[in-house]
């Protein structure tokens, strides 16, 4: 499967511009391209069972290994220049983001030290287990959840937020817009947090970003894309709202639970896209328990089903129901293009 998200835009094309993006963002390419990752990781069929079973098992301890990332806390750079230094910013939906393409061209190196960018472009593959979880990428069901954030009149107002599986951010950034009281951010890659996602948070919310809760019916962005480098500019202080962390959900949840800066647990937990492999559903489940507040809520977006991986909004229902800690609910249903939901998790004695 050769995926590429390319978000380059003509300036005198931008209807045709967000019609192409809304096409990448198609939730065949990401199903495909995880479906291709899965069968590479599958061993070779063996003329001896013991011996495929004993490969399979070897594999599946290696690949275990590989997803116990460390955790990792990002400081924020002083001179918030820095941070947009060398970016070129594109528009789409009333959004600010680094243009993927020149973050591959650009960011090597120390920049890059995981090797995430040259890995997904030899490989083609928007997914490497353990390595690379698609974090560089915005993903469609990300707008459903900020729809439906305008549509139920969801408050952030002094809320403490974690954007869970964070990629480009764009769910944590409404909630700061929303004068939430903090905000967090976490991906597997510590790549993705600083090339994509503090870029984006500065360049929505201190570079005259604009409020995004309201982009119209249409799905349109409202003013062409920007393709220079952008400045910042005015206050830092909803920077002091932020923290940005990097690694394995699991690691994520001590390091947040035992440092020497302990937060408190979250009221609102947002997450996208993040139940494609039923093989992660036990971390998450466990994330959320360990980190939700009590009388707090989880805002889940994900397809209905994951094709070739297995993955989907009603195996992690069943998943979430045997374990017995949360009810859901099924807040919302998308049925353009392959169906999408919302559910919302809370703990069962919960007011």
């Amino acid at each position: 499967m050769d995926f590429q998200f390319n978000f380059a835009v003509d300036e005198n094309e931008n209807s045709e511009a967000d019609a192409q993006f809304l096409l990448l963002c198609s939730p065949k390419h990401k199903q495909e391209s995880r479906g291709k990752s899965r069968e590479i990781a599958d061993p070779a069929a063996d003329s001896s069972p013991k011996l495929a079973a004993a490969k399979h098992g070897d594999e599946a301890a290696s690949k275990k290994k590989l997803c116990v990332k460390a955790a990792k806390e990002h400081s924020i750079p002083e001179e918030l220049n820095k941070v947009l230094e060398n970016k070129v910013m594109e528009t789409v939906l009333d959004f600010s983001y680094v243009k993927l393409s020149e973050v591959e061209m650009t960011c090597s190196g120390d920049a890059d030290s995981e090797g995430i960018i040259s890995k997904s472009v030899s490989s083609h593959s928007d997914l490497i287990p353990g390595v690379y979880e698609g974090g560089l990428k915005i993903w469609e069901c990300t707008f459903d959840l900020v729809d439906y954030f305008s549509e139920a009149e969801i408050k952030f107002t002094n809320k403490t937020v974690l954007d869970l599986g964070c990629g480009a951010g764009l769910l944590g950034i409404v909630a700061l817009q929303g004068e939430a009281a903090q905000v967090h951010f976490q991906d597997y890659n510590s790549t993705v947090i600083d090339e994509i996602t503090l870029p984006n948070v500065v360049a929505n919310c201190i570079s005259g970003g604009r409020r995004m809760m309201g982009s119209g019916k249409d799905g349109k962005a409202r003013k062409p894309p920007s393709k220079r480098p952008r400045k910042a500019e005015g206050s830092p202080d909803v920077l002091n709202r932020c923290r940005f962390f990097s690694g394995e959900w699991s690691q994520v949840s001590q390091l947040l639970l035992n440092s020497n800066k302990p937060c408190s647990k979250y009221d609102i937990i947002l997450t996208s896209e993040t139940i494609y492999n039923p093989d992660y559903y036990s971390a998450l489940h466990d994330t959320l328990a360990q980190l939700l507040d009590r009388n707090g809520r989880v805002y889940l977006a994900s397809k209905v089903h994951y094709f070739g991986v297995g993955g989907g909004i009603y195996l992690f229902e069943k998943f979430i129901e045997e374990k017995n800690v949360f009810r859901t609910s099924m807040v919302k249903t998308i049925d353009q293009g392959l169906q999408r939901c919302i559910m919302e998790i809370a703990f069962k004695n919960c007011c």
